[in-house]
């Protein structure tokens, strides 16, 4: 991977965006997209948009949510203690004290998550798994006034957990659900600036995924796609305790993955797959079926309907502060869409069936 392109991954997943928050965030996308696209737009919702030979009249939309898991401030105790809720899916047990950052409006305050101590327990609280309201935020404030100068009800809280290089290019931080998607979008849009191109992309970073697919409702309502592709994380199966016969295969390092089944478009899918193959760009290949939790889910059902895929980043540890992703499948992502984008035909025809 390019240092350039290193360095602005690790500015995506150093920058917080709770489902929510995006601002900052969408900020560097918006910069970065500048420099390859013909036009960036920001929605009233927050999805950023840059669009590639927009003129052209089959339009492909790329999304990549921008949003992470967090929490946020719900009650401040007369200690100075602070209650939160979550934000997107986390569980308690893994919030167990964590470092934190509190974005406040003044700027970003840190503290610690708290729980009573394992000798402090009874045998029964020691065998259950903790309850978010059992836990708390220690910033520490004398008490809630004091509290009160720095922090408030309604403050958005993420990790405190930076971008970690790690042996074999893979690297860890919290945030690749889903900044390793709009990572590929961004740079699947930079590949694509010197390709002739039949079709019209359009690279999304879609918000408020984690909080059911929002963003990707909204932004796919207003371009109108023929073709969407989510770009996500997926569950790799390579660590210990996992269970492929569930939910198949996926290894860190051997490629993006592509799928097949009903949210998949079995035109669209064959064609990435085959491009992959021709361009010897390696996939890996998982059964999805049922509709994925995704953005493409929420395009395939818009307005009249799309022809929609899935590309997934394999992702260990998801929804943690340690997501553990390879960089290699992050570049093997982005070569691929780049290069079915530039195979698309002015006249391609997605419906099953009519080939």
């Amino acid at each position: 991977m390019k240092n350039e392109s290193l360095d602005f991954l690790k500015s995506l997943v150093n920058t917080a965006s709770p489902s929510g928050h995006e601002a900052d965030v969408q900020a560097l996308i918006r910069n970065k997209l500048r420099k390859c696209c013909d036009s960036v737009s920001t929605d009233v919702h927050g999805n950023v948009i840059g669009s590639v030979n927009s003129k052209a009249p089959v339009r492909v939309m790329l999304a990549g949510h921008c949003d992470e898991i967090g929490f946020m401030i719900t009650f401040i105790d007369d200690k100075g203690f602070s209650y939160f809720s979550s934000v997107g899916g986390v569980d308690p047990g893994v919030a167990v004290g964590q470092r934190v950052i509190i974005h406040a409006e003044g700027g970003p305050v840190s503290g610690v998550i708290g729980r009573k101590p394992i000798h402090l327990m009874e045998r029964e609280e020691m065998d259950k798994p903790p309850k978010m309201h059992d836990l708390w935020i220690d910033i520490g404030a004398r008490n809630k006034k004091d509290a009160a100068k720095t922090i408030s009800v309604g403050d958005y809280v993420t990790f405190d957990a930076g971008f970690k290089e790690l042996k074999n290019d893979l690297v860890a931080a919290r945030g690749f659900d889903d900044r390793a998607g709009a990572f590929v979008v961004v740079e699947t849009l930079r590949k694509l600036r010197d390709r002739k191109l039949n079709v019209a992309v359009f690279g999304v970073a879609t918000v408020q995924e984690e909080l059911g697919l929002r963003g990707a409702r909204t932004s796919a309502y207003g371009i109108d796609p023929h073709i969407g592709i989510a770009v996500d994380v997926g569950f790799a199966t390579d660590f210990p305790g996992s269970e492929p016969r569930k939910v198949g295969e996926c290894f860190l390092g051997k490629g993006p993955v592509l799928h097949r089944g009903p949210n998949i478009n079995p035109v669209l899918g064959r064609i990435m797959e085959d491009v992959g193959k021709k361009k010897k760009i390696r996939f890996q290949l998982t059964a999805e079926p049922r509709a994925t939790g995704t953005d493409a889910n929420a395009m395939q059902i818009n307005r009249q309907g799309v022809a929609t895929a899935l590309v997934s980043i394999p992702n260990r540890y998801m929804h943690t502060p340690v997501e553990v992703v390879s960089l290699d499948d992050l570049e093997s992502a982005s070569d691929l869409l780049a290069a079915f984008l530039e195979s698309l035909k002015k006249n391609i025809n997605m419906t099953p069936g009519e080939q």
